[in-house]
C-alpha cells in the first residue's frame, strides 16, 4: 500500500492517479464513497448514524511542476506547483505526464564550468532551470506528447532502507496521511464506535489547503484531524530550538502552525489518550507552514481540529525518509480517540 501510494503521481490540480490508489485501498472499509466537485475523495464509515462526524484528512497532492513552454530546441520550461527549495532540484529526474504517456526528463542548468567564480557561489535560480527530455526540437517534444499545462512529478521509487522500518520515497508529503486514513478505517472495521468517520483524500493542499475547504463543507464535520508530515530534527546541523522531533519517537501533536492554533480541548483528549494507552508522541509547532486542519477548523460555525503528523526528513524534495512505527502509532492514537468521541464528549470538548 505504501509503495503504491508514494509511486503514484499527482500534483495539485491533477491528483487522479493518487486518488485511484487511495480509493482502491480505502473502499473495502467504507460504507459509502463520496466526492466533492473539485475531486477530493471521501470514504464514509458509519458507527452510529446519529453520532458526531469525525473527519480524518490527508491530502492527495504532492509538490511538483507544470510545463509552461517549450523552446525551439525542445527544452521544457516550467512553473513550480507547491513550495520548492532550488538547492534540491538540479540534476534530479522528473516525469512529465504527457498526452501519450509518461515522459522522462532531468532538470538542467548551465554547467558550473561556464559560470563565473562569483556565480558559482550563489544558488542557481529556479527561473533559469529547464527540463531536458532528449528532444531535438519543439516539434519532437510535442510528438512525444508534451504540451503546456501538463504535470511534472519528481521521480523516485519507494525504498526500504537497511533498517527496514526506515522508509524512503517521494511524496510522503502527504501519501502517509492517506495511509493513516486508510488504516484508521480498516482498524475500525469490527469495532463499535459512537460516530461517523470520514477518511478523506483532499486535493490541492500544497497550494492553499483548498480541497480540505470544499471537502469539509461537503461533510460538515464535528471534529477534524489533519494528518500530514512534520519536520524531523534528528539530522546534523539542526538544533533543538529549530526542531527536536526524532524519527521513531512517536507521532507529532501539532500545537501551532501558520494556519491554525490547535483546539485545546481536542488536544488535551489526544494527549490523555496517548498517556493512558502507552502510545509515544512528540509535540511540535510549525511556524512556516500549515495543514488541512487550517481549512477544516474554519468550516461553517467552526470545527474543533488538531493536526497529527509523522516526523519526516527531507520533505519537499525527491526523497524523504520516515519511520514506520510513527505511522502505526499515529493510526493507533487516532483510533483510540475516535472510540471515545460520542455526542457528549464532543460537546464537552467544545466548551473546554
Amino acid at each position: 500500500m505504501l509503495k503504491d501510494l508514494t509511486d503514484a503521481n499527482g500534483i495539485p490540480g491533477n491528483e487522479r492517479e493518487a486518488r485511484e490508489v487511495f480509493e482502491k485501498y480505502i473502499t473495502p472499509y467504507a460504507d459509502e464513497m463520496i466526492t466533492d466537485n473539485l475531486g477530493s475523495s471521501i470514504a464514509k464509515k458509519i458507527g452510529d448514524e446519529n453520532g458526531p462526524k469525525i473527519m480524518v484528512a490527508g491530502h492527495l497532492d504532492e509538490i511538483g511542476f507544470m510545463v509552461t513552454r517549450i523552446d525551439d530546441k525542445g527544452f521544457i520550461y516550467f512553473q513550480t506547483v507547491g513550495g520548492w527549495w532550488n538547492q534540491v532540484m538540479l540534476a534530479q529526474r522528473v516525469t512529465i505526464m504527457g498526452s501519450k504517456g509518461n515522459v522522462t526528463g532531468v532538470i538542467g542548468s548551465k554547467p558550473p564550468h561556464v559560470l563565473s567564480a562569483e556565480a558559482r557561489k550563489k544558488p542557481y535560480e529556479i527561473k533559469d532551470m529547464f527540463i531536458d527530455i532528449g528532444a531535438s526540437s519543439k516539434k519532437e517534444a510535442e510528438e512525444f506528447g508534451v504540451l503546456p499545462g501538463q504535470s511534472i512529478v519528481p521521480y523516485f521509487e519507494f525504498t526500504q532502507l537497511k533498517n527496514e522500518k526506515m522508509l524512503m520515497a517521494k511524496a510522503w508529503d502527504n501519501r502517509i496521511g492517506l495511509a493513516i486514513a486508510i488504516e484508521v478505517l480498516e482498524q475500525l472495521q469490527d469495532v463499535d464506535h459512537p460516530n461517523i468517520v470520514y477518511g478523506v483524500g483532499t486535493i490541492q493542499e500544497e497550494v492553499g489547503l483548498r480541497g480540505a475547504k470544499t471537502a469539509a463543507h461537503k461533510i460538515e464535520p464535528d471534529i477534524g484531524f489533519g494528518v500530514d508530515v512534520g519536520i524531523a530534527g534528528d539530522t546534523p546541523g539542526i538544533s533543538d530550538k529549530e526542531a527536536d522531533s526524532k524519527l521513531g519517537d512517536g507521532p507529532q501533536i501539532v500545537l501551532y502552525d501558520a494556519s491554525m492554533v490547535s483546539h485545546k480541548g481536542l488536544r488535551d483528549l489526544v494527549v490523555k489518550t496517548a498517556d493512558e494507552q502507552g502510545i509515544p508522541y512528540q509535540y511540535t509547532s510549525i511556524a512556516g507552514g500549515g495543514t488541512d486542519s487550517g481549512s477544516i477548523h474554519l468550516t461553517a460555525n467552526g470545527v474543533p481540529s488538531l493536526s497529527i503528523t509523522v516526523a519526516t526528513r527531507y520533505i519537499h524534495s525527491h526523497a524523504a525518509i520516515l519511520h514506520r512505527d510513527d505511522f502505526e502509532n499515529a493510526v493507533k492514537l487516532i483510533v483510540e480517540v475516535i472510540k471515545q468521541l460520542d455526542k457528549d464528549k464532543v460537546k464537552e470538548l467544545i466548551l473546554a
